[in-house]
């Protein structure tokens, strides 16, 4: 069917939700609207699919969602895999425990066991579960930190990582049979909690998270009891284990931001949920100056990432980078490990071909591996697993910079209450000893060298926008820059047509000849172009001269 076939197949079918009948009868007259509705459906970013809320094929409601559902259920079945189950877990959004709900009908009805979480959860949480009841697959309903009209599903394989592009095709063929979303059987939960395919998670699984996030901390308790920090889950699902953690840890003087402590799908408070954005922090920081904190920790609303404000040398907040936080993180955690012994010989560091060389710096400083993956935290979860049934490495890291963090395999995703605490504990360590947290950073830089990094990003939303981020990645093949700033490019590195050891995927990145890189991809969970800026200087100040001169350039070429 062409879309418009399929917009009066959805708004004649007599069944359909209320909400979304009446969508769809105030687009009749409009039909580029019913186009970028029903011309395409959603498509698989980032290990699973994300969208805004609404009727259409193209849109997140209960219609696609079941969609989903039955590919996977299927895969299940076919697998002979129904009887290991699937754990589900939801965010705060909108429609998040409806659609939570819609997938474990669909799934129950293929004879898959559900463990379905009770309350909201982070998303590392979920991934946990999926190891924790030996499942064959994860759920989680949550659209990260996109604005509150978005919402999405992320599928987690066996070994709680996001699914394998295998995997993905697998569902994707049998999402690609299913004729009429309609026609998708469910069953009833009632029914199935009675039969006991149905096991509701609540606070077991909770408490067993919360207690592997404790084992992480390398310090006794009494030393922070002193230490100050606010916290915002900007209405998310970070405030109960991140406070449960901390507080277990010896944390005493933790102040929640009150006006973002409680779920709110909408996000009231902010323009964007998103600790990456430096305006998220604007309420944390003014509570965190009346409280006189030490540290500002901000998550976003499934907790996966995190961002971080700590006080500069004239004692004001400063928003650090994701690059900035993983150093932090990465110093402070391989110098304890140090410390203890506890340093493996054959110890790595897993992050992003985007993330700053800085990471790979100080771990080459510790002796430790650094093992560069494509944008994704599913590819480090396949070194993690790699290495376990191996024994190649130890994983000791993992990072993205975009503010997405992993110390504790135990989870296979990025983990914002893991980075919490080790963050919390690193800034009273440091404080016992007279140094503030930017002067550790500082100690860093002055160490390793001044690494810089910066990021441009332009959004193209809708079919228009779509098409617009493939001509963009086609015309800088057909003509990429020579020199950026006055640096020569010294070599391409193209992913869609292979580097070794990569798999494929549409990146290109450029290395110039001071040692300075650039690469730009399209986001898998958004629809923006991102472009992304590293550079090292001998001094702060010619880094920044550096980053300055090379994102203006590169903002003028690629005319973001």
């Amino acid at each position: 069917m062409n879309y418009l076939d399929l917009y009066h197949h959805w708004l004649s079918f007599g069944g359909l939700n209320s909400v979304l009948k009446e969508e769809l009868e105030q687009i009749q007259e409009h039909e580029l609207e019913i186009q970028e509705r029903f011309s395409q459906s959603l498509s698989f970013g980032t290990a699973g699919i994300r969208g805004i809320i609404g009727a259409g094929t193209n849109r997140m409601n209960i219609y696609t969602v079941r969609k989903l559902a039955q590919g996977l259920g299927e895969w299940l079945h076919h697998e002979n895999l129904s009887e290991k189950g699937v754990a589900i877990g939801y965010d705060t959004r909108h429609c998040s425990v409806e659609f939570a709900g819609e997938v474990a009908k669909v799934l129950l009805h293929h004879g898959v066991k559900v463990y379905l979480f009770e309350q909201i959860c982070p998303s590392p949480e979920l991934s946990f579960a999926v190891r924790y009841y030996e499942a064959a697959a994860g759920i989680m309903v949550t659209a990260s930190h996109n604005p509150p009209n978005y919402n999405g599903i992320k599928v987690y394989g066996a070994d709680g990582a996001q699914i394998s592009p295998l995997i993905t095709s697998k569902i994707l063929d049998n999402i690609s049979r299913i004729s009429d979303e309609f026609m998708i059987p469910v069953a009833d939960l009632s029914e199935a909690e009675k039969d006991g395919a149905l096991v509701w998670l609540g606070s077991e699984i909770d408490q067993a998270y919360y207690e592997n996030v404790a084992s992480l901390a390398f310090q006794d308790k009494e030393q922070n009891k002193q230490f100050r920090i606010v916290y915002s889950p900007l209405h998310g699902t970070g405030r109960l284990p991140i406070e449960s953690v901390l507080s277990q840890k010896g944390f005493e003087h933790v102040f929640v931001v009150p006006e973002q402590a409680d779920p709110d799908p909408n996000f009231s408070t902010v323009k964007s949920p998103n600790p990456e954005d430096p305006a998220s922090f604007e309420l944390a920081i003014a509570y965190a100056n009346e409280q006189k904190a030490d540290l500002v920790l901000v998550t976003d609303p499934d907790a996966d990432r995190i961002g971080i404000a700590i006080r500069d040398e004239n004692d004001q907040f400063v928003h650090l980078t994701g690059n900035q936080i993983g150093a932090l993180l990465l110093f402070y955690l391989l110098s304890q490990r140090l410390e203890r012994g506890e340093l493996p010989a054959n110890g790595a560091l897993v992050k992003s071909i985007v993330s700053s060389d800085l990471g790979e710096s100080i771990a080459s400083h510790f002796g430790v591996t650094t093992q560069n993956t494509l944008t994704g935290f599913r590819y480090i979860g396949e070194f993690i697993q790699k290495w376990k049934q191996t024994g190649e490495h130890a994983f000791l890291f993992g990072y993205e910079e975009s503010y997405g963090y992993l110390i504790g395999d135990f989870c296979r995703d990025k983990d914002a209450t893991q980075a919490c605490l080790l963050l919390a504990e690193l800034g009273a360590y440091y404080q016992k000893q007279g140094m503030q947290i930017y002067q550790v950073l500082d100690t860093i830089y002055k160490k390793f060298g001044y690494f810089q990094e910066t990021q441009i990003s332009i959004t193209l939303e809708g079919l228009e926008g779509s098409k617009q981020l493939k001509e963009i990645m086609i015309r800088t093949r057909r003509n990429p820059p020579s020199q950026v700033a006055g640096i020569a490019v010294r070599s391409i590195q193209d992913y869609l047509q292979g580097v070794e050891g990569f798999p494929k995927a549409d990146v290109l990145k450029f290395l110039l000849e001071d040692g300075s890189w650039f690469a730009i991809r399209p986001s898998g969970t958004e629809p923006k172009m991102k472009c992304y800026v590293g550079v090292r200087g001998s001094s702060s100040t010619e880094a920044e001269e550096k980053k300055r001169a090379l994102k203006e350039d590169l903002a003028s070429w690629l005319e973001f």
